[in-house]
């Protein structure tokens, strides 16, 4: 078993009155289920799992709701914001895999919706309604960053935040060099995707504190290596019958073809993905790896490899480990409330993070 299988994970919360906790149950059987996580974590598998398993409307994109669309157009409690919305939506790829016609939602976004959480909503229940289920999932990793306002606007949503080994995830993406240095940092460059991941990670866990039994940790080698396990604690978490067999026999999005960084290696199958840190990186790079994000992978139950007295780290190491997380703050900040957000690209309305760089959005 992996150590991390340990941390704690979110659990139900028990009412002494049957007829109430019946009711409590039957609710959160039909809630949405948001799969978040560092991008690289697993949450595209885990996403599709969830799909794979019956029940959920299959929606093959990331939504973007919140890190794109509730910031590039501004407050949607306007009428003319919303049409704009709704008439650069219709060209985007995001819309084009909903399945729906523009008049399936058109009308009830503009009667109804005042805000990003009201859009995705309405688009993710229309798709539901057409699929002929009651419930729908969503996974856009960057909306960890928007936790909070994701719970105040959709109060029963359900998160289960996929960690995975930071060493592995920042593998991942120096590999794909989604998370660019600074110029003076290309030396370095292996070392910004986890001081990436241990910020957004930190993020979400302390956001997750805030939402007791709507939060769930589940760890991405369990998942891969127990996964029957795995998903009865995630099914038991989400009141949805996660059965392993059915998943494997539908087998949909990456559960058939999984959406490896190192594809062409011939080992691209979702275990071989695990430990792959080891062939990746130097001794001394290891060693910067864990003086990083040690920390967190100890408190995630990962073992590090570099001895205690090893660990120490060079000035310009320390410097990164200081600056880089302002730095990311200063550009979700920036993002989020200035009018930079109007601006971003259209392009990414219909790229999946699969194929965009998380940094741009």
């Amino acid at each position: 078993m992996n150590a991390a299988s340990t941390a704690p994970a979110g659990t139900v919360m028990q009412n002494a009155n049957p007829l109430a906790e019946n009711q409590l149950a039957s609710q959160r059987s039909r809630a949405p289920v948001f799969v978040l996580g560092c991008g690289r974590s697993g949450t595209k598998f885990l996403y599709h799992t969830l799909l794979s398993a019956g029940g959920f409307a299959v929606y093959h994109a990331e939504s973007n709701a919140f890190n794109l669309l509730g910031l590039r157009f501004g407050n949607l409690a306007s009428r003319s914001n919303r049409r704009r919305l709704l008439d650069e939506y219709y060209a985007s790829k995001l819309f084009h895999r909903t399945g729906l016609e523009p008049s399936d939602i058109d009308e009830r976004v503009m009667e109804d919706c005042h805000n990003a959480g009201d859009f995705l909503r309405i688009v993710m229940e229309t798709i539901a309604r057409k699929q002929g289920v009651e419930r729908w999932a969503e996974s856009t990793p960057l909306h960890m960053l928007y936790l909070p306002l994701i719970k105040k606007l959709i109060p029963d949503a359900l998160v289960v935040h996929i960690i995975r080994d930071g060493r592995d995830v920042s593998a991942s993406l120096h590999r794909i060099g989604w998370i660019r240095p600074l110029p003076w940092d290309r030396a370095r460059a292996f070392l910004v995707p986890a001081i990436f991941w241990r910020w957004i990670v930190s993020k979400g866990r302390h956001y997750g504190q805030a939402m007791a039994g709507d939060y769930m940790e589940v760890y991405y080698e369990d998942l891969v290596q127990n996964p029957r396990d795995t998903l009865a604690r995630i099914g038991k978490f989400i009141a949805h019958d996660l059965d392993y067999d059915r998943i494997q026999q539908v087998a949909l999005g990456s559960v058939h073809n999984p959406n490896s960084s190192f594809r062409g290696d011939g080992q691209e199958t979702e275990a071989n993905t695990i430990g792959r840190w080891k062939r990746m990186f130097t001794p001394p790079q290891v060693r910067d790896l864990e003086s990083s994000i040690g920390s967190l992978l100890i408190a995630t139950g990962y073992a590090l490899e570099t001895p205690p007295a090893e660990r120490s780290s060079s000035l310009s190491v320390r410097f990164m480990n200081s600056l880089y997380p302002l730095y990311f703050d200063l550009k979700l900040w920036l993002k989020s409330h200035t009018p930079l957000a109007r601006i971003a690209d259209k392009g990414r309305m219909g790229i999946a993070e699969s194929d965009a760089d998380p940094e741009a959005k």
